[in-house]
């Protein structure tokens, strides 16, 4: 709400500024593209994501360390719950599939790259399930490049296969008028060609211009063709091998639309052809930042041109997107351009509390911010000797990379600093690079997006299907019984679900880490059923690539860093676990309970506490060699009367029959007699008349199965089981502590990564944090690097040398 706020209060005041620039009313067709406009943003806002990585280059065996933003327009994207990410070989083989939770728009986690891994590259996709509704053009993706005695190589032994590309201001190249058409030219790995001779000429031979670069392999020039008249461009590399490239084939008619930057205006030009038709005599413009709308304007193109200014002081930063329709609305030019208004980003300080640079010293580091700021950070340190890369960032990746097709050579560079030559220079990344968050055929005729992928707002809980069952089968009353072995934990737990009448059943409190062998029954009556567990998670993305380095930094010295993430609940269990204090012992005498005490006062709860009849299958080595819980119960309780037909039983007790219940959870006698008695901790029956239950006129027979240290560790004797997976282990970056003795530090510390921390948050309360790292063995200076985001989605980073 913080963003369409602001953007309603922009629309009100960009309203009355653009109208003294004489722009003319809209025709009351154009409420309907309003309100589409505003269902994309409000509705179908689209999702994108970075991820901070502790370096850039490992080696095989290494573990990579990662943490997620997620970002929605201006704002963190708090709704969906679960990250994703592909890890594939240079050949687009799947490594792993990782899940993770997202805590307030942010998580991490680590992947340990294989100890024989060969490959030059691993490449990482990272994704929500929402956003694969939409262009997976802007899916993030990135190569990491592997360590090896030839990774220099990589690159420089290669031969170089420049290519050039032309981008007409607008879309088209318009015959009779003047057009601006940018070009680029860079390598098969999109490294920008900086050293090219070249000229345009039309078919006749006749010079034009030349082409010459500005930045980075980009440039532009104007072009004014006659009609039937077509250009080729003839250029040399380096090394004077020459290439001839074919420029846009010229339409008759349209318009142009050219852009120019200045400060905190954007001015524009519309300029038609003589062969256009009535249908641009009026043109109307509108922006989008975001997908919201933040103008709408119409000029007269009855003289063939038209001009005009557009304030962006007050817009948000980002990109803006600028489209001009024809008088019937169909989508004839197009040109992006960035606004760099500073609001992004917040203010963060670090000090050096402790210096540390001898073998093995401690440091101390002190990050600020003012006061008030809620604010997320990670923080990565370095051995400031080996490979960096500041190219991309936080800052540059989420307003800037995240919203173009292709990758951008550099993009760090364009937020170095509020130069003018800079934004000049940016301003042909814009006009080079291809955008389109809207088909605009699609909301002129009010068509909205197709959703294949809902948004998960909740998480990985323990859910699946029964298959092969009607609704009559599944009665109210429907359960599974569950059990399930965690990996590495010696309890096994034991659950006993609802079943909708859909076949789906949901664990909510359920949340499952690494992998799980669940054992699962179903009622008797119950025949040939099959059961899906977690239906709810991703696969893995089947449009994987080669990884070649088409989507890492290319930059030759690089290094990665990261970023402080949201926790889940069990990454911070973990960091509990690690940082919290041993209690001292406590002696505790009491007066010693009867082992049928101890289980009631473990397992019963509310009504079912009073007096009742008790059974302790836990102690009670007899029970064992009963066949279900009915036939152990025969004959022990006082008036209780058990008649058995076959596999089913039947209960009378003081002329009525008792209710039944698993864990305090009425059921049916036919589960209840499919419950293994290995299952069972307790048993309590209250006597008829029982008011605590609905039902209970003739008494309860009250189960319990067994939970923790009172499960048998034979999980699902006798049960169908399926291994299970949600979320992927996380586990705590391991940095040792050097002001006492432990023999584990005893070995030889050469480790690159010194400290890595994605757990930093300030608060209003706490607007200082310190961090402690000890240095390893060789380092003589260490590079920290710094990034954050706040609670309203405004980004920090910090890069500084500790030498």
């Amino acid at each position: 709400m913080h963003f369409i706020n602001r953007i309603v209060d922009l629309m009100k005041r960009l309203t009355v500024a653009i109208t003294l620039f004489c722009f003319f009313a809209l025709p009351s067709f154009s409420q309907n593209i309003d309100s589409i406009i505003y269902k994309y943003a409000t509705e179908y806002g689209q999702e994108r994501t970075y991820l901070h990585f502790d370096k850039s280059t490992y080696g095989a065996g290494e573990t990579i360390w990662w943490k997620a933003y997620l970002m929605e327009g201006i704002s963190p994207a708090y709704a969906s719950k679960t990250f994703y990410i592909d890890w594939t070989d240079d050949k687009g083989n799947l490594l792993s599939h990782t899940a993770s939770p997202l805590q307030l728009a942010i998580t991490y986690g680590q992947f340990d790259i294989p100890t024989g891994y060969k490959g030059a590259f691993i490449h990482v996709k990272a994704y929500t399930k929402w956003m694969l509704n939409f262009d997976t053009a802007f899916i993030y993706e990135k190569d990491i490049r592997i360590i090896s005695s030839n990774t220099s190589a990589t690159f420089s032994n290669s031969i170089i296969a420049p290519t050039l590309a032309f981008f007409p201001e607008g879309g088209d190249v318009i015959e009779s008028v003047n057009n601006k058409i940018a070009f680029k030219i860079n390598d098969q790995w999109g490294r920008p060609v900086n050293t090219i001779k070249g000229v345009i000429e039309n078919q006749k031979g006749e010079f034009f211009d030349s082409l010459r670069i500005m930045h980075d392999g980009m440039g532009f020039f104007y072009l004014s063709p006659e009609p039937g008249e077509s250009f080729v461009a003839e250029w040399s590399d380096e090394k004077g091998k020459k290439y001839k490239t074919a420029l846009p084939v010229t339409k008759k008619s349209g318009v142009s639309l050219q852009v120019s930057v200045d400060g905190d205006k954007r001015i524009f030009s519309v300029t038609k052809n003589k062969a256009s038709t009535e249908l641009l005599n009026q043109i109307h413009l509108i922006g989008t930042i975001n997908q919201y709308q933040v103008f709408k304007v119409t000029k007269n193109l009855s003289n063939g041109s038209a001009q005009g200014v557009i304030p962006v002081f007050n817009l948000p930063s980002g990109i803006l997107t600028i489209t001009a329709f024809d008088n019937s609305w169909n989508p004839l030019a197009e040109r992006i351009t960035f606004i760099n208004n500073g609001d992004y980003k917040f203010s963060a300080e670090m000090n050096v509390a402790h210096w540390g640079l001898n073998k093995r010293a401690r440091n101390e580091i002190e990050i600020t911010v003012p006061d008030s700021l809620y604010a997320d950070f990670s923080v990565a340190v370095t051995d400031a000797a080996i490979d960096t890369d500041s190219s991309d960032n936080i800052i540059s990746h989420l307003l800037l990379s995240s919203d173009l097709r292709g990758q951008i050579f550099n993009p760090s560079y364009y937020f170095s600093s509020d130069d003018k030559i800079i934004a000049q220079h940016l301003d042909l990344v814009m006009l080079t690079n291809g955008w389109r968050r809207f088909n605009w055929d699609d909301i002129v005729k009010g068509k909205i997006p197709a959703i294949n992928y809902s948004r998960d707002t909740a998480y990985l809980s323990l859910s699946g299907k029964v298959y092969g069952v009607t609704t009559q089968q599944l009665s109210d009353k429907a359960h599974i019984f569950l059990v399930m072995s965690n990996k590495g934990k010696d309890v096994n737990q034991i659950l006993y679900v609802p079943v909708e009448k859909d076949g789906t059943f949901n664990e909510e409190n359920i949340i499952l880490f690494d992998t799980a062998n669940i054992y699962f029954q179903l009622s008797k009556s119950i025949k040939d059923a099959t059961v899906k567990f977690m239906e709810s998670k991703l696969p893995a993305y089947r449009n994987r690539i080669f990884a070649k380095g088409l989507y890492f930094n290319r930059l030759e010295d690089t290094t990665g860093y990261s970023k402080h993430f949201a926790l889940s609940d069990e990454a911070r269990r973990i960091l509990q676990e690690t940082e919290g204090k041993l209690l001292e012992n406590v002696i505790i005498k009491a007066k010693t309970k009867t082992p049928v005490q101890l289980l009631d006062e473990k397992y019963v709860s509310g009504m079912y506490a009073g007096d009742g009849i008790q059974f302790d299958l836990v102690n009670d080595p007899f029970a064992l060699t009963a066949p279900d819980i009915f036939a152990y119960l025969q004959g022990k309780v006082a008036g209780l009367i058990i008649n058995r037909s076959g596999g089913n039983a039947t209960l009378q007790w003081r002329g009525g029959s008792p209710v039944v219940l698993l864990d305090e959870v009425p059921t049916d006698v036919n589960f209840l007699s499919s419950i293994n008695v290995r299952d069972v901790a307790y048993i309590k029956i209250m006597r008829p008349p029982f008011y605590g239950v609905s039902g209970g006129g003739n008494g309860a027979i009250v189960v319990y199965t067994r939970k923790g240290n009172d499960v048998v560790n034979e999980p699902g004797r006798g049960l169908s089981s399926s291994r299970v997976s949600a979320y992927s282990p996380i586990r705590q970056f391991s940095s040792p502590n050097y002001s006492s003795f432990v023999a584990a530090n005893e070995k030889q510390d050469l480790r690159t990564t010194l400290y890595w921390n994605p757990q930093v948050i300030t608060t209003a309360e706490k607007n200082k944090v310190k961090l402690i790292f000890y240095n390893n063995d060789v380092a003589k200076a260490f590079r920290v690097i710094i990034e954050g985001m706040s609670k309203d989605g405004q980004l920090t980073r910090i890069e500084q040398i500790m030498e």
